[in-house]
């Protein structure tokens, strides 16, 4: 079972860092958006079994931090550790790698990470095909699309549950095409 005291410190971190932030076409905090990853997670557990718990709960809570915030990865080493460090790191994109192959690169480094990482990756997929921001366009909501059916198809080895959750958002965020 993950411990609670970690979860605390993890999701208030988080809600500090993301304080000024909306979800991107909402009208709420950020602090939404990773608690629902984290809940996906909390789910996923339930039914599968996952090694470190407390790595899959703290960084589906943090995997934002870097890319979205002024967060200092020495703090996030000092607070939380190397190994959720690493996978945030792994579940953020490396602003060197160009813009078309940033999720492959992401998707690499995830793996290399393992079941925990990947775990976070689609949940936080699965709680972002929600109905697009009204700003995008058809060719981003189908790009969007596309990158959820890659991670489908190179994550889905690592949870039938997560897996069968996002084949079915994938489904469902088709109508806005």
């Amino acid at each position: 079972m993950w411990d609670q005291e970690k979860y605390q410190r993890a999701i208030a971190f988080a809600g500090y860092a993301h304080r000024n932030q909306l979800v991107p076409g909402k009208e709420y905090n950020y602090v939404v958006h990773i608690s629902n990853v984290a809940a996906e997670i909390a789910r996923l557990m339930m039914v599968e079994k996952i090694k470190d718990e407390d790595l899959a709960i703290q960084c589906a809570l943090l995997h934002d931090v870097i890319e979205d915030t002024d967060t200092k990865i020495e703090d996030i080493k000092n607070e939380f550790g190397e190994n959720v460090l690493n996978g945030i790191l792994a579940l953020t994109k490396n602003e060197k790698v160009n813009k078309e192959n940033s999720m492959k690169d992401s998707l690499k480094r995830i793996k290399e990470q393992g079941n925990e990482i990947a775990c976070v990756k689609m949940a936080d997929r699965i709680t972002n095909l929600q109905k697009p921001p009204e700003y995008w366009n058809k060719e981003k909501i189908k790009r969007y699309m596309d990158e959820a059916i890659l991670i489908y198809n190179e994550l889905k080895g690592f949870s039938k549950f997560l897996a069968n959750r996002l084949k079915e958002k994938i489904k469902e965020y088709e109508e806005y095409l």
